[in-house]
């Protein structure tokens, strides 16, 4: 019981940073229909860009700032300069425009920082709490409040304000919104801008755990799709929920199936979405789209 204790705390904490990304896609999916396979690669670029400003001797919680800022203004642009006039182009035209972000940032990165690893610092203590004889990091801790709390700002933002019901309007449908007067392209661009903040907290979240190099996200954007595929790409709290449950399934699979371990973990969720796809397409909490003959 102990260790299963053990495994579920660890499992939740990594899941909140899979949950955190795969909200990011979902908010992008669900503005634009666009899955965007440069998710990850956007968030390791805005998290070499927070490490620069602490190794110049910014504050973490100043640098941190600063570059959700910047990463929500990248985002927007992406949106604006890149992503809008492919936008009515075929699905596969899109995917390949975010595969190809995908190469650039990675490769930017590497030119610019260089592919070794890098130590990244973390904001919360080294030490460890033990409960009932569980042993609970404080790092984890800290990494699966800040990421709840930036998902709850998030639904608040949603359900609260003008802006948020806008861009939900516009999510929803876009033509209706256009007639409500609501601005629906900038409430696109305002999408990838908030996603790209999501992925960026994400990206400073993990670095200190997982080292920073250009290829860190790679492994857990996979994680990502397959907790936003699990919980359904039309509902962000579903993602929330599913990138949770990868997590948790990660941890207990890798230790309870010897044969699997942490050397395939990605099996684990390549299977998740194989999985998803072929008996629940929408995901746990998706709805299938009503269609009149």
């Amino acid at each position: 019981m102990r260790e299963f204790a053990q495994l579920l705390i660890a499992g939740l904490s990594t899941g909140a940073i899979y949950a955190s990304l795969a909200l990011a896609l979902v908010l992008i999916y669900q503005s634009t229909e666009v899955v965007n396979f440069a998710q990850g690669e956007m968030a390791m670029f805005s998290t070499f860009i927070a490490w620069e400003l602490i190794d110049k001797g910014m504050p973490f919680w100043a640098a941190f700032a600063l570059t959700l800022a910047l990463a929500f203004f990248g985002g927007v642009t992406i949106e604006r300069v890149i992503i809008r006039p492919v936008e009515k182009a075929s699905v596969l035209t899109i995917v390949i425009v975010t595969v190809g972000l995908l190469l650039i940032f990675n490769n930017l990165a590497g030119g610019i920082w260089g592919f070794q690893l890098k130590t990244f610092p973390s904001p919360f203590p080294s030490g460890t709490w033990q409960v009932s004889g569980v042993v609970i990091s404080q790092q984890s801790v800290g990494v699966f409040g800040v990421a709840l709390l930036v998902m709850a700002l998030l639904a608040v933002f949603f359900r609260f304000t003008a802006l948020g019901l806008a861009m939900r309007a516009t999510a929803m449908n876009r033509e209706p919104a256009e007639l409500m007067g609501i601005h629906t392209t900038w409430m696109l661009a305002l999408g990838w801008g908030l996603a790209a903040v999501v992925g960026a907290t994400a990206g400073v979240l993990v670095a200190p755990i997982v080292f920073l190099d250009p290829n860190m996200m790679q492994g857990l954007l996979l994680f990502a799709f397959a907790g936003a595929t699990l919980g359904g790409f039309e509902s962000p709290g579903g993602a929330v929920l599913g990138g949770l449950l990868v997590g948790v399934a990660q941890a207990m699979i890798g230790n309870y199936v010897s044969f699997i371990g942490t050397d395939l973990s990605l099996t684990v969720a390549m299977a998740i979405i194989v999985l998803v796809l072929v008996f629940k397409p929408t995901g746990l909490f998706g709805q299938a789209a009503a269609r009149r003959v």
